[in-house]
């Protein structure tokens, strides 16, 4: 059997460097090596697209830069790959490429839109699905205009608020109250995220989060559990089990999803009705297909505390990979392993790749 040239993408210009590096690494480990031969592109994080052909543990430690040589995409849709600049510009076939991208320049639309021009099938969502599902202002008006339930919030542009500071402060405090939360509209991994609990915390929330996005979203606190549901497929989407995390965090920030290794709790199933959990799953599907997504999505709720009442907070069309990552996990309690699942998502690449071209 030919085994499947697959380039896997890690690292990236945005903020979830750090994240990505762990989530590649837990991808190739587990990638089946009978079936697929692993290329390793990695993108520094000052844009630099890099063929790698060390140690996983480099990449780990991130020293994967040190051995690493420049490459290009191929200019010509007919050659599907790359080039290696440094070795006499030799041509390197790829049947698929696996972004384990997170975050800006990565899992906006922007590499998707390099590889439907590059004409080379990809795993997860296409280019407007993550464009949407990486603005978390623009996919909370979709999803009001499905009919899916989320939080109160409020959002401005950077450089407006910095001119009138205390005017939007004055409308966040009358439409959401304290505590709630501040975002950058444009990022993930919870990097950037503050839970402001009075007038300086949000100033100097809106602050930080201007660090990482021109787009500011503030939302409403909702004293509930933090959900997640995994999606699975193109056209007939479908939903995993439903997974309960416990932060060990006063929520799940960045150092509890990542660095803070088992002392988050990860409850699958949720302890949650059946029948929320039923709602949950519905609305994951609900959500999927109102982005368009393709792949895979992770679709993250809050069910209310007081009354079970369900909250759809956001898509995320490329989620953690690493081995303490939801995703992965809850495909796992559904009967699908890891090995199996990145089967799945390479076969689904091949699948939109075909019916795209099909002429329907």
């Amino acid at each position: 059997m030919n085994k499947k040239k697959i380039a896997v993408l890690f690292g990236g210009r945005s903020g979830e460097h750090e994240v990505s590096l762990m989530s590649a690494v837990s991808v190739l480990r587990n990638m089946d090596k009978d079936k697929y031969e692993p290329i390793m592109i990695g993108i520094t994080k000052e844009g630099r697209w890099m063929l790698y052909e060390g140690a996983l543990e480099d990449i780990e430690e991130n020293r994967w830069q040190i051995s690493a040589r420049p490459v290009v995409l191929a200019p010509d849709p007919s050659y599907k790959g790359f080039i290696d600049i440094k070795r006499d510009c030799t041509f390197i076939p790829v049947d698929a490429v696996f972004p384990v991208l997170h975050g800006p320049h990565g899992e906006d639309g922007t590499v998707q839109g390099l590889l439907e021009l590059a004409d080379i099938p990809y795993v997860g969502c296409g280019v407007l699905a993550s464009s949407l599902a990486m603005d978390k202002v623009l996919s909370k008006e979709v999803f009001l205009r499905h009919g899916l339930r989320v939080a109160e919030y409020t959002s401005t542009i950077y450089e407006h608020f910095k001119v009138t500071p205390k005017v939007f402060v004055s409308v966040a405090e009358t439409k959401l109250g304290y505590p709630c939360f501040v975002k950058p509209a444009n990022m993930g991994s919870s990097v950037g995220i503050t839970k402001a609990h009075n007038r300086d915390e949000l100033m100097e929330a809106i602050e930080l989060a201007g660090k990482y996005d021109r787009k500011i979203l503030v939302e409403e606190f909702i004293d509930g559990h933090e959900i997640e549901c995994a999606v699975l497929g193109n056209d007939y989407p479908e939903a995993s089990t439903v997974g309960q995390i416990v932060p060990c965090n006063e929520f799940y920030d960045y150092n509890a999803k990542y660095f803070d290794e088992g002392k988050s709790g990860l409850v699958i199933p949720a302890d949650l009705p059946i029948d929320v959990m039923e709602e949950v799953r519905r609305m994951a599907v609900e959500a999927y297909r109102a982005l368009d997504c393709a792949g895979m999505a992770r679709v993250d709720f809050l069910v209310k505390k007081s009354d079970n009442t369900i909250y759809l907070n956001e898509v995320n069309t490329i989620p953690g990979f690493t081995k303490i990552s939801m995703y992965p996990k809850l495909w796992d309690a559904s009967s699908l392993p890891y090995d199996k699942l990145i089967d799945r998502l390479i076969e689904l690449a091949f699948e939109r790749y075909r019916l795209q071209r099909s002429g329907y």
